[in-house]
């Protein structure tokens, strides 16, 4: 019997994700390992990536404790991860606030994880010389930049930054056939999200019903999307940026 012909699949690859302990990073990790890619997992909180291990399918997956936004940690990061063929730059922060009050620390809040943590843990992973030729390297970025929203500023522009970056990084890294890409989710439903609505009292639920397809996204939305991108299947993908968003690209 021939074997099943499956493009997506991940088998024999070394995915490295980061922001793996909750959310979309998490359900990243939980997918790539049920697609046979072998998964290091990196966040700040050591028992939350254990609860991700625990969903994840039976591998030689690797735990790697560390904050992105620390240089020591960027180092550990970068010399305990094996050599990769897929990076999923996920871990990200956010606070709504209104431009009128944005203080300087704020301004650091939001671009040390959302845009100088990638930049300089993926300048580190190349310079170490921990990227197959061939490999894909995604970013989780966001439809902030397009459809800006009051007192989401400041992660906007950290999105932004990171979409920018994203291309000319494919551009430089293109004479090993390295890809970059974007993912550009609207809205969601993420822990993140959750204390959001708690904090800003905003109805996100009557928000969901302007949605074309009703709902907002699952964090599974965004991982299968994610799979394809670190697949063969989009072996001529680069410098895109991909918007999934249920129907909703102005909102």
């Amino acid at each position: 019997m021939s074997e099943t012909f499956n493009p997506f699949s991940l088998e024999g690859k070394t995915i490295l994700v980061t922001g793996a302990s909750s959310g979309i990073g998490r359900s990243i990790a939980i997918v790539a390992s049920k697609m046979g890619a072998t998964v290091v997992i990196t966040a700040r909180n050591q028992e939350r990536l254990e609860q991700t291990l625990s969903q994840m399918s039976e591998g030689s997956h690797k735990i790697i404790s560390a904050d992105v936004t620390a240089t020591e940690d960027i180092d550990k990061i970068s010399t305990e991860t094996p050599a990769l063929d897929g990076i999923v730059h996920c871990a990200g922060v956010g606070r709504r606030l209104p431009l009128k009050m944005v203080q300087e620390k704020d301004v650091e809040f939001a671009m040390a994880t959302n845009f100088k943590a990638p930049v300089l843990l993926q300048r580190t992973l190349l310079k170490k010389k921990k990227v197959h030729p061939g490999a894909s390297i995604v970013f989780i970025a966001s439809r902030a930049p397009f459809a800006p929203t009051v007192g989401n500023g400041l992660y906007a522009a950290s999105k932004g930054a990171i979409i920018a970056y994203a291309k000319v990084l494919g551009l430089e890294l293109s004479n090993q056939l390295i890809r970059v890409n974007c993912i550009c989710p609207a809205m969601v439903w993420t822990d993140l999200v959750q204390r959001d609505a708690e904090v800003n009292g905003v109805d996100y639920h009557e928000l969901e019903k302007s949605y074309p397809l009703k709902r907002y996204g699952q964090p599974s939305d965004v991982a299968n999307l994610t799979v394809y991108l670190l697949s063969d299947a989009s072996c001529w993908m680069t410098g895109s940026c991909i918007d999934i968003t249920g129907g909703a690209s102005s909102l």
